[in-house]
């Protein structure tokens, strides 16, 4: 039975086709209806995404799916749903705060807008793309772990929870490349390998013996063999690239050179072997020496490179050590005028940078420990997470921002590293201040970005406890000492920020004088009288918040549902 029509040439007929099955023959642990016509509690999605993630896995499922738009009733029909119905933006912030809550950084692997039609008229229907609990890790959400019960949403049984933790988590690097011989490596990698092997060891009845096997003796002893056969991790790091057909995606690197109109100027790929790709990347990057004034007493400007070259080769090394090489795709090095993003598919274990930052973190386990166990063999990598906290050492000891890792988009790992001082205040600060620990630091470089609003009550508290911050929480700023002291008065004055009643009053007056406004109408009225510190984003937002009090306040009000076209006015 059709329950709605949709457009058979709209590209996305597919996706009907697929609501409209799953309307039909509803698998409710898998499977989830909402009607959601005026929105829906987020808190409430994240408990089903638990749930149905956990019950994909039981059943054998990769994934599963969360719809809102359809009606609860047992004969199912599109009735519209209101959810975050607006910027595309929205959905991916939606997208983030899922992550930010889920069990190794999971969110969802798609989400899909219809508008299928019925009696003529289309209602908006959202499917949401939830992947399968990864073997041996049940799916939480805030720390819980949520079951179907038929209908109903429950707490996870804990035989649930024994069967998903009891499931061997496999190792890709460590299987077997069908097809794959001795004669597929690469002679030259083979002998590299053998003495960054000895020089890691750094033993001499190590290198004695190791200069006894044979090649084939050698990478069995180390386990990139076995049974003569090739592994995965073998054919990435040591592999011929004359033969890298035999994966189902050949994995590359490819370095990409960008200028300031942000066109790209050029480009190379490098394919395996990986061992020594890091050599031939870093050929590549332009590494300009970099000259600055740490602080206002020195006399002369401090001089270093951009990059530290140490730290490259961990941040590109690690991405071919973490990265999900079934979901194909390549590793990105985009080099710009001044910064690095390095690019690579998967998802961060860690879930996020602040769990790696602490002293006392160790990973749980590795992506690819084969493939992560043989990079530490050969000198390529640190172990437990050390490297990446060495990165943002590096970067604190130049006063330099500290890197930013990026997990917005699904299944993917970005991290950007800067070249030169953003903020000349935070620079000081870090220079008159070298005891602060790297959380504390990181706290003050997210402050410095304009992302002080993303903070926790907890870590805003501790910065102003130590007088390091000022400033409302939405729009955070260096303390007034500290401001006095690195650039004045002034700049201190600029950075201080009018209460909301301010801006309030201005949007009511301008009303009063010309009846209606639009968003772009405020932005003139209001963009430079924000803050220096927000960011345009910030301002944007700033601009809504304000908006959406005075309605709240029943003082202004839409004179149609569009936010896009609609006027505001004031409320009679």
């Amino acid at each position: 039975m059709a329950y709605f029509e949709y457009e058979k040439e709209n590209g996305k007929a597919e996706y009907y086709e697929l609501l409209q099955e799953l309307m039909e023959r509803w698998e409710y642990e898998i499977v989830e209806f909402k009607s959601a016509t005026g929105g829906y509690s987020e808190d409430k999605i994240g408990q089903y995404f638990s749930a149905i993630s956990n019950e994909a896995n039981l059943a054998g499922k990769q994934y599963g799916w969360f719809v809102l738009g359809v009606s609860e009733t047992e004969v199912k029909q599109p009735v519209g749903t209101a959810f975050k119905n607006g910027p595309g933006t929205l959905m991916e912030q939606f997208k983030y705060t899922i992550s930010r809550n889920t069990t190794d950084a999971m969110t969802f692997l798609d989400i899909i807008d219809l508008y299928p039609a019925v009696d003529g008229e289309p209602k908006r229907v959202l499917m949401f793309k939830i992947p399968a609990a990864v073997a041996g890790m049940p799916t939480e959400w805030k720390t819980r772990y949520y079951a179907r019960s038929g209908e109903s949403l429950i707490p996870l049984q804990q035989y649930k929870i024994d069967a998903i933790r009891n499931q061997e988590r496999r190792d890709w690097s460590k299987l077997i490349l069908s097809g794959a011989t001795i004669e597929n490596l690469d002679r030259d990698a083979i002998a590299f390998a053998r003495e960054k092997y000895k020089e890691r060891r750094n033993q001499p009845h190590i290198t004695e013996e190791v200069d006894s096997l044979t090649d084939e003796e050698f990478l069995t002893k180390i386990k990139l063999m076995r049974n003569g056969q090739v592994t995965n991790a073998a054919m990435i790091l040591l592999g011929n690239a004359d033969f890298d057909y035999l994966f189902a995606n050949a994995p590359t690197v490819m370095w990409r050179l960008y200028g300031a109109d942000g066109e790209m100027k050029d480009y190379a790929i490098f394919r395996i072997p990986f061992i020594n790709v890091v050599d031939q990347v870093s050929a590549k990057i332009r590494n300009l020496t970099y000259r600055y004034m740490p602080n206002q007493l020195s006399l002369f400007p401090k001089e270093t490179q951009q990059y530290d070259t140490w730290l490259l080769r961990e941040l590109l090394n690690n991405c071919i050590a973490h990265s999900n090489y079934q979901l194909g795709g390549r590793i990105y090095v985009n080099e710009c005028e001044e910064s690095i993003n390095i690019t690579n598919p998967g998802d961060f274990l860690p879930q996020t940078i602040e769990a790696v930052l602490q002293t006392t973190y160790s990973p749980p386990f590795y992506r690819n420990q084969l493939l992560t166990d043989s990079m530490v063999n050969f000198h390529m990598i640190e172990t437990a997470a050390s490297g990446i906290k060495r990165v943002y050492r590096i970067q604190k000891k130049k006063y330099f921002p500290m890197p930013d890792y990026n997990f917005s988009t699904a299944n993917q790992v970005s991290v950007t590293v800067y070249g030169k001082v953003m903020n000349e205040q935070y620079t000081y600060i870090l220079y008159e201040h070298p005891e602060l620990d790297l959380e504390t630091v990181y706290l003050l470089d997210q402050v410095q970005k304009g992302n002080g609003q993303n903070l926790s009550k907890e870590a805003i508290a501790y910065l102003r406890k130590y007088h390091l911050v000022e400033g409302r929480a939405n729009h955070l700023y260096l303390s007034a000492e500290v401001a006095r002291s690195v650039e004045g008065e002034a700049q201190y004055i600029r950075n201080r920020a009018f209460d909301d009643k301010y801006y309030q009053d201005m949007i009511v007056d301008y009303l009063k004088k010309f009846g209606m406004g639009q968003k772009k109408d405020f932005r003139k009225l209001l963009m430079d009288k924000f803050p220096d510190v927000l960011t345009e984003k910030q301002k944007e937002r700033k601009i809504l918040t304000l908006l959406s009090a005075l309605k709240r306040q029943n003082k202004i009000d839409t004179d149609s549902d569009n936010p896009r076209t609609c006027h505001w006015v004031l409320k009679e």
